[in-house]
């Protein structure tokens, strides 16, 4: 009968009696107990050491043990297998003559490695046996002086470096661990470099993808996404490592999605950066909100809204209740509103209280609480608490569902100014969504008093703006109405806006005021196109054209009006 290697391997441990049948027999039953390696399962055990196991192993597979620490590896061949592959399998490419590549293993009976070695690389490979100690640390050498002169390059091609402190390392700001800080290794130095130049062009989110080959990193500035630059394939999974460190994450979860947040000072202001980290087929794809308070704008008087629709919204939010809904897509400023509407109505006569989640901005005065749905303080939970600390003001971050109205609407109608937001394209749609959300119509109308829609649309760089003449056609297409309006602007491009001709972003707005033919309409039944043209037949310019007199002011372009209030025809 031919023996199986696992037979011969511990026949030959009890020959030479390194192992004894008792000790066999103690390691069968807890192997069949709770898995695993028979051999791993001596060792940890202390049954047998690794080295004498491996001898033996060696001498019945044939297969030459050698000294890692001893041998000498070529660099060129650390390129030929990648270092995930390398972990992976627990194995390390040591050098490369003609057809075959030699590869130190801990464990030769992993054909699995071996062949997807041969598929990857086209070599045959020759294999010989090192401790599994020995080749962790050798890939962490080895492939780390790779990843180490990779690192330097991409550091030298970015800015100087920047030294970003955060929360704890503030109390501790001498000469010395500011030193120590400039001269960290080059992946702390590139990411560094990463999120500061996010700051430095007013980023609001940096998204750190893996690709195929490569990684991207791609800033969204102004509302549109660029590419900021590409990073060696080798780097990422180092970025995405210290980005996790930063962020208190697991680093060495990579199968689930992560969510964190750390604090940074850049320019002697502390920036917000929120993560969400998400598994995807080439790797760890990380996306980063930045929230920079020093770029905030929250004066309801500098966020662009003009005329009536500025006035409608400051008369509103000093009425003593009710309920103020923000409405438009994710991005479009919704929140950056009720955080202006906030500080233009505080005073310290009011108790105003947030519930958000998470919290974007901290205003000095006001009691903001950040929603944890995970431990069961959602919307409607914590505003049913907020309801009994006597509150004048309340926002609520977002209304996600038929509870979370529910409340802030009797929470209106019982004597308090309720801020919102919620997801829809216009003001008038957003009596629709209520109602098909299940509230009725005599509740909106007896607690909603304004409904504001917003965008948020790139200014023309003022270092490039010119003058244009625009035709009959491009007019009607676009839906102004005055014939005369012929000249708009636009950027040609500059340095100064990095080619775009934009540099900048400013709000348009649609603010519906609930009067009695607005509410009369809504117990009625009515569509959302009837409540809009009785909402402009009593003065409400729609975003469009709210677009369009920014444009003629030469403010933004006519393209990027038609951009964001595609369907809107005025």
């Amino acid at each position: 009968m031919v023996l199986s290697l696992k037979d011969r391997i511990t026949n030959k441990l009890l020959e030479s009696r390194i192992i004894s049948q008792d000790q066999l027999d103690k390691a069968l039953l807890f192997q069949k107990e709770k898995g695993g390696k028979l051999s791993q399962i001596l060792i940890d055990l202390g049954f047998v050491k690794q080295k004498e196991f491996l001898i033996t192993l060696s001498q019945d597979l044939n297969i030459p043990l050698i000294n890692l620490n001893k041998y000498n590896v070529d660099p060129a061949v650390i390129e030929i297998i990648p270092r995930e592959i390398s972990r992976h399998y627990h194995i390390l490419p040591l050098s490369k003559i003609g057809p075959t590549i030699t590869v130190a293993v801990a464990d030769p009976l992993n054909i699995f490695a071996i062949d997807d070695i041969k598929a990857l690389t086209g070599f045959d490979v020759r294999l010989v046996l090192t401790d599994s100690g020995s080749i962790d640390a050798a890939i962490e050498q080895h492939y780390g002086k790779h990843t180490h002169n990779q690192l330097e390059t991409v550091v030298k091609r970015m800015e100087a470096p920047e030294v970003l402190l955060t929360e704890q390392d503030i109390d501790d700001t001498s000469p010395e661990s500011l030193a120590k800080l400039t001269q960290e290794v080059p992946i702390v130095r590139a990411t560094n470099m990463i999120l500061s130049e996010a700051v430095r062009l007013k980023a609001s989110d940096i998204l750190i993808e893996p690709m195929e080959g490569e990684t991207r990193v791609r800033f969204r500035i102004d509302g549109m996404l660029q590419i900021a630059r590409l990073l060696p394939k080798t780097l990422h999974e180092a970025v995405v490592s210290r980005i996790k460190v930063m962020s208190e994450l697991n680093i060495a979860e990579r199968r689930l999605p992560q969510d964190g947040r750390f604090k940074l000072k850049i320019r002697n202001n502390f920036v917000d950066f929120r993560i969400s980290i998400l598994p995807s087929s080439f790797g760890e794809k990380v996306g980063i909100r930045v929230l920079d308070q020093s770029n905030a704008t929250l004066n309801v008087g500098k966020l662009g809204f003009t005329g009536n629709s500025l006035e409608a919204l400051k008369e509103n939010s000093l009425k003593p209740h009710g309920m103020i809904l923000a409405c438009g897509p994710t991005g479009s400023g919704k929140t950056t509103t009720l955080y202006s509407i906030l500080n233009f109505i505080d005073s310290p006569d009011k108790n105003i209280v947030t519930i958000e989640d998470p919290i974007e901005f901290d205003l000095k005065g006001i009691n903001q609480v950040n929603a944890k749905p995970d431990i069961g303080l959602t919307f409607a939970a914590a505003l049913r608490s907020i309801l009994r600390q006597d509150p004048d003001v309340i926002m609520v971050g977002e209304i996600r569902d038929f509870n979370t109205l529910d409340t802030a609407v009797k929470a209106a109608l019982t004597g308090h100014l309720v801020l919102s937001t919620i997801h829809t394209n216009t003001a008038p749609g957003a009596v629709t969504r209520m109602i098909n959300m299940g509230l009725e119509p005599f509740l909106i109308s007896s607690s909603i008093v304004m409904i504001a829609a917003q965008r948020l649309v790139r200014k023309i760089c003022d270092k490039c703006k010119e003058s244009y003449e625009i035709d009959d056609e491009i007019r009607k297409s676009v839906g102004i109405k005055d014939e005369s309006l012929a000249t708009f602007y636009k950027g040609i491009g500059c340095k100064f806006c990095f080619g775009t001709g934009y540099k900048g972003r400013i709000g348009i707005i649609e603010v519906l005021t609930l009067d009695a033919n607005i509410r009369r309409l809504i117990m009625n039944n009515s569509t959302e196109a009837q409540i809009k043209e009785q909402a402009q037949s009593s003065g409400m310019s729609t975003l469009r054209e709210d677009g369009i007199a920014k444009a003629k002011e030469g403010l933004t372009t006519l393209e990027e009006i038609v951009r964001v209030t595609v369907g809107d025809k005025g």
